[in-house]
């Protein structure tokens, strides 16, 4: 029997509505209950939390990990580092690989390589269509079966409404959510940054915030037709927000994410051309970052995440419009959301923070994690969240560099993570 005593910190489990000083209790892997102590018969490793945030383990449902298939970028063991450096014991990965997560052999394949290689929990996602092209529906119930956790064409959107409307109907039979990116292609044609004053005058085609927020209404407009649940991944513009807003209020089943950059930067950032700022969607304008910070304040948006898409250095050296859209999101996103929403913005505090990290993820895709309850997995995440620090790119377990935030001063981050009740990483 192993036995792990976390003592003093300040317990936020949103999911309970706790919020106190407190010891919380690991035996076995799982939360225990207090009157565990007296009966143990072996030694209690100990471990003083004093002033830091004892929460459940972060879970981050929006990373790529490439693979299969683009190892150069990152494996799942280099992005798994990367989720244990940065709090996270849980995260959703993408299907966007080559090959597509499309079907149930790569689905076993991706959750056989997480479990030799992975300190955290991976739970992979399954394509919505085949190749993620757009067309065809992929074989959702074997996937299923397989052990993916919801569906996505991220890094691409359908743009049929009829094939959506399908995948939504298929969806729903075997109680998946879809997670769409949310962008139509007609709208935004060749777009690389926002479209508006900026882009103008760099020169630069434009992506209009109007090319996300048409499938943010689409989506909702399927959402309650057909009952699925439907997550905007990665929002950034206000009228995504006004919409998500409106459709909650009257009960449709759609949600939304905000990933940090898109709080964090403006448009205003790609005037030196750095293709580390180019990202899908793009940075927008200061009237689209108030509106994002408003949507998390007022509870329209539900979920924080990073969009954690990393790039070998050779292909962001090329020019801005040529440059892949992504950048690095694991390693920065606590600190930059502590820092922004937290201490400077004080639009949410802590225990919301950690409920859009934890409780919220887990519940949208029926994930058991999430919360400290007695008998739950004990994945935990311990926070200082007044610990002032600098961004080094340098420093990262990822693979790749393409970080725009590199010497940014932060407050906040984790300092230790607990899988199963293990340590797999502390500062």
């Amino acid at each position: 029997m192993s036995s792990l005593l976390i003592k003093n910190g300040r317990i936020l489990d949103p999911a309970n509505k706790r919020d106190e000083i407190a010891d919380l209790l690991i035996v076995d892997g799982r939360i225990a209950p207090q009157s565990a102590i007296s009966n143990s018969q072996s030694a209690i490793e100990t471990i003083d939390a004093t002033g830091l945030i004892v929460a459940p383990g972060l879970i981050d449902l929006h990373v790529h990990f490439r693979e299969p298939g683009q190892s150069a970028k990152e494996t799942i063991a280099s992005g798994a580092r990367c989720a244990a450096a940065s709090g996270f014991t849980s995260v959703v990965c993408m299907p966007n690989t080559n090959p597509a997560v499309d079907n149930a052999s790569v689905v076993t394949w991706i959750l056989e390589k997480a479990k030799a290689e992975a300190c955290v929990n991976v739970f992979p996602t399954g394509a919505l269509t085949k190749g993620i092209a757009g067309e065809e529906l992929a074989p959702i119930g074997a996937m299923r079966k397989a052990g993916i956790v919801a569906l996505t064409d991220d890094g691409h959107c359908i743009q049929s409404h009829e094939v959506m409307r399908r995948a939504c109907e298929y969806a729903g039979m075997f109680g998946l959510t879809i997670m769409d990116h949310c962008q139509d292609y007609n709208l935004v044609g060749k777009g690389v940054m926002h479209e508006g004053r900026v882009s103008t005058e760099l020169g630069l085609p434009g992506w209009p915030a109007v090319g996300e927020e048409i499938i943010v209404a689409r989506n909702a407009l399927l959402a309650e037709l057909t009952r699925t649940p439907i997550h905007c991944q990665h929002l950034s513009a206000a009228g995504s927000v006004g919409i998500l807003r409106r459709s909650r209020a009257r009960g449709v089943p759609i949600s939304g994410e905000v990933c940090p950059h898109h709080i964090a930067l403006t448009d205003e950032s790609i005037r030196g051309f750095d293709t580390n700022f180019k990202m899908n969607p793009p940075l927008r304008s200061q009237e689209h970052v108030e509106a994002l910070i408003e949507g998390i304040a007022d509870g329209t948006i539900t979920i924080l995440a990073s969009d954690h898409a990393p790039h070998c250095g050779f292909e962001k050296e090329v020019e801005f419009d040529q440059a892949p859209f992504g950048i690095l999101g694991l390693e920065t996103e606590l600190g930059l959301f502590l820092d922004i929403l937290v201490h400077k913005r004080k639009a949410i505090d802590l225990s919301r923070l950690v409920e859009l990290y934890t409780i919220n993820p887990a519940r949208l895709l029926g994930l058991d994690r999430g919360t400290l309850s007695v008998g739950a997995i004990a994945d935990v995440t311990l926070i200082n969240p007044g610990l002032e620090w600098t961004v080094d790119k340098e420093a990262s377990a990822s693979r790749s560099r393409n970080n725009p935030f590199h010497g940014w001063e932060l407050r906040g981050r984790a300092v230790r993570t607990i899988v199963g009740g293990q340590t797999v990483w502390a500062l």
